[in-house]
């Protein structure tokens, strides 16, 4: 009896037992789970407060999105306090407003009374004077109506009536000039003025009633007066030896297209792309950009990236991570920089011994970084709904991502330093997408997606002419062809 008592015993606490053991199993696993979300949410509040720690000094990210909260201009600029004191430099000419020897209209004050005896004064100018000049606009003068007549003439021989041709510029009964023309297209084209503000103002100044139907034809017709001219700067660009290329995203009737830049010292060619990766075709040489992915896929082409992006990317490593290799490396680049513009004032390259010099210290620097993220514990893998890794490449942290980077396009990296043509930054293109920018936070989108081609074509005029010191309303009542020959003349 007492054994039967033993071994009912002894099998509840078996079955109590297996109960636990499988709590405990149940209990770990659960465990796991916690400690996996638990690692999964710290990895994400790090992200997410690395993005908040970002701003226009250590992304790409515009100043303007940097808000009311934005540091002091001095500690947010990448560049270094120089020595000169603000304003125009020693040599700089100016642009002081001076006296003309032959003014249009001269206005005589002469004393009525003589301030010592009180007599009156002859009311006749003398040669003793003082002269001031005040330079203002003329009062807005009627419109100058031009009549074309094509006259028809008979032969006296054969008794033909034949008919004058018409200007190739004069296609209408009634028509605006070009010179209204382009000062429109100048206006919403260059200054970005709002159809509606734009139509008021040329009533204003000009006495001009316009609407907004008028404005958009006069820009459709200009930009496909243009387009020759635009084809011409996208093939010098290609022969070009070094270009510039960036893109940014364009809203065109709702959908999100993308603006391609492509632009020399003295060239500028926009287009509007399908997607990100609409890279420009047969283009040669070196292009330098900013190291998104498409660029590399370009065939037949060397690579020179934008340092201002390492130096912005470097300096959240610096602010955000605390990684030190981020600060040698950003000392670096920035020597680099100071070699290569001592040498261009030289019109010389750097010396060879130097080059090697930084290569050397560059290559110890990412090796340096590369080994103390390998030392750092792998980021988590995101997991599936039932449990297994999700495919692709492990994700690395951004410091580990730049330093690789910078080993495998070492020379893309620093090829500033051993081609003399090919500038430090990518700050041409970006320069030339700025006012891009402008045009989209201005009005929105783009209604049509010839209206955008048409701007494109009219902007890269306007971007080449700025260049090359051109006149812009001038330039915009030029024939195209003899644009396109001046460009060939260089």
């Amino acid at each position: 009896m007492a054994a039967a008592v033993l071994q009912v015993g002894m099998e509840r606490l078996a079955a109590q037992n297996e109960a636990l053991r499988g709590q405990n199993a149940a209990l770990a696993a659960q465990n796991e789970t916690i400690r996996r979300e638990n690692s999964d949410l710290l990895a994400r509040v790090a992200e997410l407060e690395r993005r908040l720690g970002l701003n226009s000094s250590t992304s790409s990210k515009p100043p303007s999105s940097d808000g009311l909260a934005k540091k002091a201009p001095r500690t947010r600029s990448l560049r270094k306090r120089t020595h000169k004191p603000a304003g125009g430099q020693k040599g700089h000419s100016g642009k002081t407003l001076r006296a003309v020897d032959k003014p249009d209209d001269v206005v005589d004050h002469i004393p009525a009374h003589c301030d010592g005896c009180g007599a009156a004064l002859a009311a006749t100018p003398g040669t003793d004077y003082e002269a001031r000049q005040v330079f203002d606009l003329p009062e807005p003068q009627p419109l100058v109506v031009t009549e074309h007549r094509a006259h028809r003439c008979r032969c006296a021989g054969c008794g033909a009536q034949t008919k004058a041709a018409f200007p190739e510029a004069v296609r209408a009964p009634v028509q605006y000039g070009e010179r209204i023309t382009a000062i429109v297209v100048y206006l919403s084209a260059f200054q970005f003025v709002p159809l509606a503000r734009l139509a008021g103002l040329m009533a204003d100044l000009f006495g001009v009633s316009l609407s907004r139907a008028s404005i958009e034809q006069m820009s459709r017709r200009a930009g496909k007066r243009l387009v020759g001219f635009a084809e011409a700067v996208r093939e010098l660009i290609l022969q070009a030896p070094v270009k510039h290329l960036d893109e940014t995203g364009f809203r065109i009737v709702k959908t999100l297209r993308w603006l391609h830049i492509a632009a020399t010292a003295c060239l500028t060619y926009y287009r509007i792309g399908t997607d990100r990766g609409d890279m420009l075709g047969g283009v040669k040489g070196i292009v330098v950009h900013d190291h998104w992915g498409s660029y590399f896929k370009m065939p037949g082409v060397e690579h020179a990236l934008c340092n201002a992006h390492h130096l912005r990317e470097l300096q959240a490593l610096i602010e955000i991570e605390k990684e030190d290799w981020a600060r040698r490396m950003q000392t670096l680049l920035r020597r680099a920089c100071h070699v290569a513009h001592l040498a261009a004032d030289r019109k010389q390259v750097p010396d060879q011994r130097l080059i090697d010099l930084i290569g050397r210290r560059y290559d110890a620097i990412t090796a340096g970084a590369i080994a103390f993220h390998e030392t750092l514990p792998a980021l988590s893998v995101k997991l599936k709904r039932d449990g297994t890794p999700r495919a692709g490449r492990r994700k690395r942290r951004p410091g580990h991502n730049l330093a690789l980077r910078f080993v495998d396009h070492k020379s893309a990296v620093l090829r500033f330093l051993t081609n003399p043509d090919v500038p430090f930054t990518n700050n041409q293109a970006e320069r030339d997408a700025r006012m891009m920018k402008l045009k989209q936070k201005i009005s929105g989108c783009f209604r049509s997606l010839d209206g955008a081609n048409d701007f494109m074509v009219i902007r890269t005029l306007i971007g080449t002419a700025k260049k090359r010191g051109w006149g812009v309303i001038q330039s915009l009542m030029r024939d195209p062809r003899e644009l396109i020959a001046q460009l060939h003349a260089g």
